[in-house]
């Protein structure tokens, strides 16, 4: 209706819209959906977790086209099947009785791959692209997928299957072409972003396994330091460390492992296995399946799945191997996982052999300071001690008397046991100073063993109960002082020719509370020509 100019007047209240009602709605429906896939494909790839994000892309796509299932599989780059499937509209049962993962190149899978847009089925029952569906599979019939391409390489695909309103329309098609594309880019920024997450953690776990040994610690701490860290980097089952045996075969000697280790270390590479001459020979071995390989010939590879065996060597010199198994069933390890462990198993052998070279060189300056104090021991020491030796015996030359003889007698007899306990400490100091033992049974063992040369002779010595277990600070350093001091007491004592050392875990104190008891009993005697009584030391635990 137009007025006398010619213009267009307003709807006059109670007159109808010539579209209808129905328009505005359809119009006010388009603009929601618009707005829901607007933002749904902004949401796309703002989490950088790759996992997350992959969830993200199948929910989304799900939702927008009204379909009943959902799923993205992800291709594994070289073996080119479905290596991962992330799903929506299936619980865990559901799961589980569709069984293994498809292989990606048969039935509709298949044909995507050949595919440079989306792909749509109406009925996949009587598709003849269609097969090779697994025998749990829900009934799907409406199908429609796309490929996910990250920088020209097929990364997955994604697919959606029966539409609840019945079949896929042309819109749900160029909807999951803009996905795919979306997909597409924020995979490969996850991709990227994961990548640089693991070489900073690879990094992070080198440095700190360098430091570590470059402050010390003897060569097994060394290796299990090794290879904890690297079964924590590769998220492995366990991190093992082999060494070349004088038979010409490999042991291991080191294992990190969150299961029982028992079993593992002491397991031996035979001579003639299949996998031994490239260990021996520095290279790397990269293993699908331990159980399955026929190059595996151990009787622990039954225990895990994908493996890498990488040398430790450094400058042409061989430390061992460094393998890196995960569970039977666990996801491969990618060409990234395989780069980044053979970089950290190069600096952590060229670690290894700098923190031993140190070692080596702080062994060198103690040998060299025990043999200064050894030479002034002797040339300052012992020489006064005998040259009092000398006027003492001048002395009782000159003043000849039973008393005088008797107290003389006594002095040079102190002065010639000062002096041979001088240079027996001059011949202990120029020996190798041992490891120092790292169990309360080792500690023991090094305090009579110290003891023996001065004695002449090895104390024997038994222990009783798990003492290693039981024994701990302060009981464990005021045993050992009671120890040492009953050894001097011994070594004083006259016609002493053996020594019985007892440690008992299992004894308890007059009140009932557990105890430990030191026991020491020698075959010497007395000033006073009686036999020497054992001494008995005990504390509660």
């Amino acid at each position: 209706m137009t007025d006398g100019t010619g213009k267009r007047n307003a709807t006059a209240p109670g007159a109808t819209d010539p579209a209808g009602p129905n328009a505005v709605d359809s119009d006010t429906e388009a603009t929601s959906r618009l707005s829901r896939i607007l933002e749904a494909v902004l949401s796309v790839g703002t989490d950088l977790d790759l996992r997350v994000t992959l969830q993200q892309i199948v929910d989304t796509a799900t939702e927008l086209t009204g379909a009943r299932y959902g799923a993205l599989g992800v291709l594994d780059p070289e073996l080119g099947t479905i290596g991962e499937l992330f799903t929506c509209g299936l619980d865990d049962a559901g799961r589980r009785r569709i069984g293994e993962f498809p292989d990606g190149h048969s039935g509709m899978l298949g044909a995507l791959l050949g595919e440079s847009g989306p792909l749509r089925s109406d009925d996949l029952t009587t598709d003849p692209r269609s097969c090779g569906v697994p025998p749990g599979h829900p009934v799907m019939r409406s199908f429609l997928g796309a490929p996910i391409r990250v920088q020209d390489q097929v990364f997955g695909n994604l697919y959606l299957a029966e539409k609840r309103t019945g079949r896929f329309t042309g819109t749900d098609t160029a909807l999951l072409r803009v996905l795919a594309s979306r997909a597409g880019t924020a995979i490969g920024n996850a991709r990227l972003y994961e990548a640089a997450r693991q070489r900073e953690r690879w990094i992070e776990g080198a440095a700190a396994v360098t430091t570590t040994l470059l402050t010390g610690g003897n060569a097994t701490d060394a290796l299990m330091t090794v290879a904890e860290a690297a079964r924590t980097l590769a998220d492995a089952s366990a991190g093992v460390i082999l060494q070349p045996t004088e038979a010409g075969g490999m042991e291991i000697v080191t294992a990190s492992t969150l299961d029982d280790p028992a079993g593992i270390v002491g397991t031996t590479i035979e001579p003639g296995s299949p996998v031994l001459a490239q260990l021996l020979g520095g290279e790397p071995v990269f293993i699908d399946d331990s159980a399955t390989d026929p190059r595996m010939t151990t009787h622990v590879r039954s225990r895990f799945g994908p493996s890498m065996m990488l040398p430790l060597q450094s400058g042409g010199r061989l430390i061992g191997t460094l393998a890196l198994p995960r569970r039977r069933g666990a996801r491969p390890y990618t060409a990234l996982d395989r780069q980044l462990a053979s970089q950290f198993a190069s600096q952590a052998a060229l670690a290894l052999v700098l923190a031993d070279s140190q070692s080596d060189r702080e062994q060198l300056a103690v040998y060299e300071d025990r043999d200064r104090i050894a030479r002034d021991l002797h040339d300052l020491v012992v020489q006064r001690l005998f040259a009092t030796e000398m006027m003492l015996e001048s002395t009782r030359r000159r003043a000849p008397s039973p008393e005088t003889d008797e107290l003389l007698d006594r002095a040079v007899d102190e002065l010639d046991s000062t002096i041979h306990e001088v240079r027996t400490a001059i011949f202990a100091l120029q020996q190798p100073p041992a490891e120092a033992p790292t169990t309360f049974r080792g500690r023991v063992l090094r305090e009579t063993g110290g003891a023996a040369a001065v004695l002449g002779f090895q104390p024997s010595v038994h222990f009783d109960g798990a003492v290693d277990a039981l024994v701990r600070e302060p009981v464990e350093r005021e045993l050992l002082a009671a120890l040492r001091g009953a050894l001097a007491a011994a070594h004083r004592r006259a016609g002493v020719s053996a020594i019985e050392v007892e440690v008992d875990a299992t004894a308890a104190l007059p009140d009932g509370r557990p105890a430990v008891r030191l026991a020491v009993a020698d075959d010497g005697r007395e000033e006073d020509g009686s036999r020497s009584s054992t001494l008995v030391w005990q504390a509660p635990l």
